[in-house]
C-alpha cells in the first residue's frame, strides 16, 4: 500500500530518517523544513517521489499553502508527521521567558497549525493517520531543565486525545511517539544550554548528555513507524527505545497503584458518595 507522507523538520534528526524510510517503502514524501535545499541529494536520489518544500511551523498561512503543494503534487497526504521542534536548557527559576515561549511557539503551536490545517484535507479524502512526536518526557515528565520542552509535550499528548476523538468519524486515526534518548541533534547542535547555576548542578547540569551516549536508533525508529503506518490497528501512544518502554509502564503502575489508594476519597467528592471517608494510612518519609 503506497502512502504520502508529510514530515515536518525533515531536513535531520527524526524526520529525515523517516523521509529516507517511507521512500525506501516506495511512498511519496512532501518533505518539509525552514531549510529545504538540505534535502537536495534525496531529491538527486529518489527524484520526483520526494518534494522538498520550504515551510516554518509557526506560520500558519505557511502551513496551508505547504499542505496544499503537497496534495496538488501527489493528489493526497495520507500520513501527517509532526516533528519540528527543539529544546534549550535552563532552569525554571532563570530561563529567559522569551525563549520558553519560543520554544513553545514550535513545539506546541507548530503542531497545532500543522495538524488544524490538516483536518479538512483528511476529512475530504476518508481519513488518514496523524503521527505526534511527543516525548517519554510528556508522559512520564520530570526532566530537569527542558520545562517548556516536556509541557509542550504534555499539551500535544492532551491536543492530540481531543484530535483523536473529533476526528475518529472521518476514519482520522492519531498516534502519540513517545521517545527516549536517541542518536540524533536534539540534544546536539539543535540545543542551546543556558548558564546553569551552581544550586542546580547536581540537577539541570547533570542532565545534558552527549546524545552520541543515547541508545535510539533513529533509522530503526523510522522503519518502525512505516511499518506501523501501513496497519489498521494503530496504537494510539507508542514509547520507542527500551528506556521509554520501562518508564511508560513504571508510570502507568505507579498511577494505577495511586488511584485505587485514592479512589474512596476521590469518589467522596461527589453528592450521591458516603462523606467523609478515611484517608490512605500515611506514609512517612
Amino acid at each position: 500500500m503506497q502512502q504520502t507522507w508529510f514530515i515536518t523538520g525533515s531536513s535531520r534528526g527524526f524526520s529525515r530518517a523517516l523521509v529516507r524510510a517511507a521512500l525506501e517503502a516506495g511512498d511519496t514524501v512532501a518533505a518539509t523544513a525552514r531549510r529545504p535545499e538540505a534535502l537536495a541529494d534525496l531529491v538527486a536520489e529518489y527524484g520526483d517521489r520526494v518534494r522538498p518544500i520550504a515551510l516554518d511551523v509557526t506560520d500558519p498561512d505557511a502551513v496551508r499553502a505547504a499542505l496544499a503543494e503537497a496534495r496538488e503534487a501527489f493528489g493526497r497526504v495520507d500520513v501527517i508527521v509532526n516533528n519540528a521542534g527543539y529544546a534549550n536548557v535552563a532552569p525554571i527559576e532563570t530561563a529567559d521567558d522569551a525563549d520558553v515561549r519560543e520554544q513553545f511557539e514550535t513545539n506546541f503551536w507548530g503542531v497545532y497549525h500543522v495538524s488544524k490545517a490538516a483536518i479538512p484535507l483528511l476529512r475530504a479524502q476518508g481519513g488518514g493517520l496523524v503521527i505526534q512526536f511527543s516525548s517519554v518526557g510528556g508522559r512520564v515528565g520530570g526532566s530537569p531543565g527542558i520545562a517548556s520542552y516536556q509541557a509542550a509535550k504534555f499539551a500535544i499528548d492532551g491536543f492530540s486525545r481531543v484530535l483523536r476523538a473529533e476526528t475518529a468519524p472521518f476514519g482520522v486515526k492519531v498516534l502519540v511517539v513517545e521517545p527516549s534518548g536517541f542518536r540524533t541533534d536534539w540534544a546536539g547542535s539543535s540545543m542551546t544550554v543556558h548558564d546553569v547555576p551552581e544550586a542546580y548542578a547536581s540537577t539541570v547540569g547533570a542532565a545534558v548528555r552527549d546524545p552520541a551516549t543515547f541508545p535510539g536508533d533513529p533509522e530503526r525508529a523510522a522503519a518502525i513507524l512505516v511499518r506501523v503506518a501501513k496497519r489498521d490497528d494503530v496504537p494510539e501512544h507508542l514509547p520507542l527505545g527500551a528506556v521509554a518502554s520501562a518508564m511508560s509502564v513504571a508510570q502507568d503502575e505507579r498511577l494505577l497503584a495511586s488511584d485505587r489508594r485514592w479512589a474512596a476519597v476521590s469518589a467522596s467528592a461527589d453528592v450521591d458518595q458516603p462523606f467523609p471517608v478515611e484517608l490512605p494510612d500515611d506514609v512517612v518519609g
